[in-house]
């Protein structure tokens, strides 16, 4: 049995959510006398660590040089802590508490002495190979950027639906038979959907759980153009709302010991890096919607809060809709994100002809840097969003502002001196022979002369004087039958010192 010679380097950095080296490099070599032997490649987990993902890669291949791969927690067999064999198939893996790379078990990661399992079925006589493993340890639900490579890595437009439930929470199905009960959907069924939307990216928000988070995983790799966001619905007696970006098991039983009110919720939430929109939040609580009104108490920091969903389904002219409960927060300074998402429990198709919502309906759309987990989430983050109230797919809106010593977006905040001015221009396609609405401090405004939509494609340009107070501008679209199908976020003039969230 030859002795590898391993070589571990230790990072001294704590990890950081955009770092890409690794906190371990182990590198070894294999030589003929290896053939068809296991060998244990070990190293050491630090306490703290709720993530080990690795990369790996070896030479001889030319050769026929084969090594398989697995990895044992602790104690090894013995002690029942096998995380799984993928062989030659992957050289790649990640293993946490919520989810796994199929081929390895999702479980805690306790510290200690871990090893890589290697298994060489075949290396020539006289062959030599090197192999090298890079380490990487997650904190905090946080996720190497190796894990968050963009589906697409051009900047772009990006069309989601952030609101969904299935088989780990309520939603069900009609099974493949036809006939009987609902059944729980499978997520696949969800995925399928989105994709024949022509959906960009979906959040899975199952109430209160992560555990689709292992089907995530699993389902990722073959939705290639789309991307699936770990999400889950905090549900509770006062409230719900989505909390996006993470699988980290959260304690969400607002009014208990341990999470006194949705303060103390949404300070736990901030930790792990979450981004929170309030769902629904006008709506009638009680015995045919437990919780699904926001009426949180103590009243909720909205600091702490990232956006609001302003649709839910098709709610948007409405007296349930979301949108004047948006429009207040701003009002007090608050800078929070509009975006949609259906609420879809079923996977069912969207089909206009028949009235039909589901998933898509309605659309967030993004201005993201790329198609990725963390490029969608700053996107959200930085207000870059309208929503297409109809999920129309080809429906747009893009309003942005030119003045001195900036050029700005949806989301964006610019500063302008009394009597300074700004140079506003709204896009507007594919809502033919509809109108625009310029709403100044939630108050729909003249800007606009002549605010009909004449053809496919139109852009409207008005000019703006400030008087030196905090403002936000936004536009929303309606259609020809006055229906509102696009809303816009604000661009933010002089806010900052407020009570809005940098």
């Amino acid at each position: 049995m030859q002795i590898l010679l391993l070589s571990l380097l230790f990072s001294v950095a704590a990890f950081a959510q955009t770092s890409d080296k690794p906190d371990l490099t182990l590198t070894g070599k294999l030589d003929g006398k290896d053939n068809q032997t296991y060998r244990l490649v070990p190293f050491d987990v630090p306490a703290g660590v709720d993530r080990i993902t690795v990369d790996f890669a070896y030479t001889g291949r030319d050769e026929k040089t084969t090594i398989d791969l697995g990895l044992l927690g602790p104690g090894g067999f013995k002690n029942n802590a096998f995380r799984g064999w993928s062989g030659g198939n992957k050289s790649r893996f990640t293993v946490s508490a919520t989810d796994a790379t199929p081929s390895y078990l999702p479980g805690p990661i306790a510290p200690g002495r871990w090893n890589l399992l290697l298994g060489i079925p075949n290396i020539r006589e006289k062959a030599h190979a090197d192999y090298t493993a890079k380490v990487y340890f997650s904190r905090n639900g946080k996720i190497p950027d190796l894990l968050d490579e963009p589906l697409r890595a051009e900047a772009g437009w990006y069309r989601g639906d952030l609101h969904m439930h299935g088989a780990h929470s309520d939603g069900a199905c009609t099974p493949q038979s036809g006939k009987g009960k609902k059944v729980p959907c499978p997520l696949f069924l969800t995925a399928q959907t989105a994709a024949e939307r022509g959906l960009d990216f979906i959040a899975l928000s199952d109430h209160n759980t992560v555990s689709q988070a292992n089907a995530v995983r699993e389902l990722q790799p073959y939705f290639d153009r789309l991307l699936l966001l770990p999400g889950r619905e905090l549900t509770t007696f006062t409230g719900h709302a989505n909390l996006l970006g993470n699988w980290v098991p959260l304690d969400f039983r607002v009014g208990s010991a341990d999470v006194p009110d949705w303060n103390t919720l949404l300070r736990n939430a901030e930790k792990f890096g979450g981004f929170v929109s309030i769902n629904h939040p006008i709506r009638l609580s009680g015995e045919i919607c437990m919780g699904c009104g926001w009426t949180a108490k103590p009243e909720v920091d909205l600091r702490l809060v990232q956006a609001i969903e302003v649709v839910n389904t098709n709610d948007a002219d409405t007296a349930i809709s979301g949108i004047p409960f948006w429009q207040a927060q701003l009002d007090k300074g608050y800078r929070l994100t509009a975006i949609g998402g259906s609420d879809d429990h079923n996977a069912k198709q969207w089909h206009e002809s028949q009235g039909v919502v589901g998933i898509g309906t309605p659309t967030t759309v993004v201005h993201a840097k790329n198609l990725s987990q963390r490029g969608v989430l700053d996107a959200l983050r930085a207000g870059h969003v309208y929503v297409d109230v109809f999920g129309s797919k080809d429906r747009h809106l893009e309003l942005t502002a030119k003045g001195q010593g900036f050029d700005a977006e949806m989301g964006d905040e610019v500063k302008i001196a009394k009597d300074g001015k700004a140079d506003f221009l709204l896009k507007v396609t594919n809502v033919a022979d509809g109108s625009v609405e310029i709403i100044v401090d939630g108050k729909v405004a003249p800007m606009i002369d002549q605010p009909k939509i004449a053809g496919t494609s139109q852009v409207f340009a008005f000019a703006w004087a400030s008087d030196g107070g905090r403002h936000t501008l936004r536009a929303n679209v309606r259609n020809a039958d006055g229906k509102l199908v696009l809303i816009g976020n604000p661009i933010y003039v002089n806010r900052t010192g407020t009570a809005a969230k940098p």
